[in-house]
């Protein structure tokens, strides 16, 4: 009763995120091509037979690329609100198109999809969190601020893909023209390393076992220094880089009751 989480590709080049238990899945976002999306999958052990659905975060060209095949190969349904639909410019056959508004939830199979709205520059950017048997998995990235639907749903992850997109002092010194170093942190385009750190001490469950973070700045941030920022604060959390040219492993997440379990188990044999 687990649920399987990869980042096949996450950053400005291209952004997916892979969520799923033994029989079915989903993924969120498909910013890289149809045929490398089968690849990395393929590396990884998955199968997109398993892939249900396609929940879309935003139009922005990194989260949509390769949707529209992705669809019309697999007869995927996707999940999208009516204006990033408009503003995306995807052509998708109607009958798989399936669209919703912030804080409803999907059941696809036995996944539980909740969404919500997020603060980005975009025409209605959400935020997603994939359930299964009491595990909770969010996709929290492209967040232009930390707000309380964000602390509310963070709060519940045993596993989050988290945005710690740029380093504050990296992108002020950085080669960016002011205006979008200012769209960057300005509130509506991404989390700095600080923001997210604050939310992971501060709102994380005690439950949370894995921290992926995501859609670091090729530019304005340094991978080793975000990791190591991080793991200094996180305990008992495996925290992992996704990647902005490979997919990460296949970590397996499991529900608190089966962690008791286990360490039950392993009490009694000793």
């Amino acid at each position: 009763m687990s649920l399987y989480i990869s980042s096949l590709n996450s950053g400005s080049n291209g952004n997916c995120y892979y969520i799923g238990n033994d029989k079915e899945a989903v993924l969120v976002d498909a910013g890289l091509s149809c045929r490398e999306t089968e690849k990395r999958m393929a590396r990884s052990g998955l199968s997109m037979q398993t892939v249900q659905a396609i929940f879309v975060s935003h139009e922005h060209s990194d989260h949509i690329r390769g949707i529209a095949n992705l669809a019309r190969k697999y007869q995927l349904p996707i999940y999208i609100t009516a204006k990033t639909l408009q503003n995306s410019r995807l052509t998708i056959a109607d009958h798989l198109v399936k669209s919703f508004i912030g804080h409803q939830t999907f059941q696809i199979g036995d996944l539980i999809v909740s969404t919500f709205p997020k603060f980005h520059d975009a025409v209605e950017p959400h935020s997603f969190m994939v359930s299964y048997n009491a595990i909770n998995v969010g996709i929290f990235t492209d967040i232009g601020n930390v707000c309380e639907n964000l602390i509310n749903h963070f709060k519940q992850c045993q596993a989050a893909f988290l945005e710690s997109n740029y380093d504050d002092e990296l992108l002020e010194r950085g080669t960016y023209p002011f205006f979008l170093k200012n769209r960057i942190r300005g509130g509506m385009g991404h989390l700095s390393n600080e923001q997210a750190l604050n939310l992971f001490k501060v709102h994380r469950s005690p439950h949370l076992s894995h921290l992926l973070l995501s859609h670091l700045s090729k530019n304005n941030n340094n991978a080793v220094m975000t990791q190591q920022l991080f793991q200094e604060q996180a305990t008992n959390v495996k925290v992992v880089i996704a990647s902005r040219e490979v997919e990460t492993p296949v970590f397996k997440i499991v529900a608190e009751s089966e962690i008791l379990f286990t360490e039950q188990s392993r009490v009694q044999q000793l």
